[in-house]
């Protein structure tokens, strides 16, 4: 005769596949976040070692709101990335056998709402510093009429702008990321 204590009955279907859904959009945020943020990193700070450097002041007027913004989009987004590790933490503590160790459902939504909301609020963030920066360099480019040489720095359109809005498209595709992941989830789990 089978001993089948009620801690350690046979997983349910849907844990299984809740479990499997919060693995496989884990993994896809997890690395779809990680690849962006740290290329947006790489790229903010090779932008913004560009303030440090005293000479160059006069060709990045007015970007530091832009890349104060990118930097709260990062911030954010590495926010982001754990949430994405907490799906698969999640995912692999559906699988435990003893039914009183496994995360319920409210928790469960709850910290993928929570994540969404994260992602939402660094989109936000990186696509007002976006904002910032691409308004400057459209005021850049429309002080130099066409056919005239302006040899002012601070009217020119330079790398360094380029970098910023870059880097802040990175960052707003990893957020999309995790939004899509963490909407997927919630349809997933609360049908």
């Amino acid at each position: 005769m089978k001993n089948t204590s009620p801690l350690t009955t046979p997983l349910p279907q849907k844990v299984l596949q809740v479990s499997a859904d919060l693995r496989f959009a884990g993994l896809v945020g997890f690395w779809m976040q990680l690849v962006l943020g740290v290329i947006s990193t790489v790229t903010v700070l090779f932008a913004s070692s560009s303030f440090i450097d005293q000479t160059n002041t006069a060709n990045t007027a007015g970007n530091e709101f832009g890349v104060f913004c990118a930097v709260c989009g990062l911030i954010a987004l590495g926010i982001g990335i754990y949430f994405s590790w907490r799906y698969l933490a999640i995912a692999k503590l559906l699988r435990n056998p003893e039914a009183n160790r496994r995360p319920n459902k409210a928790d469960t939504i709850r910290m993928i709402r929570l994540g969404l909301m994260v992602n939402l609020i660094g989109m936000l963030l990186t696509i007002i510093g976006a904002e910032a920066i691409v308004g400057l360099v459209l005021a850049k480019s429309l002080a130099n009429p066409p056919g005239q040489l302006n040899l002012d720095p601070n009217k020119l359109v330079n790398s360094i702008d380029l970098l910023v809005i870059q880097a802040n498209t990175h960052t707003i595709a990893a957020h999309f990321g995790g939004i899509v992941a963490s909407l997927l989830l919630l349809n997933r789990i609360t049908r």
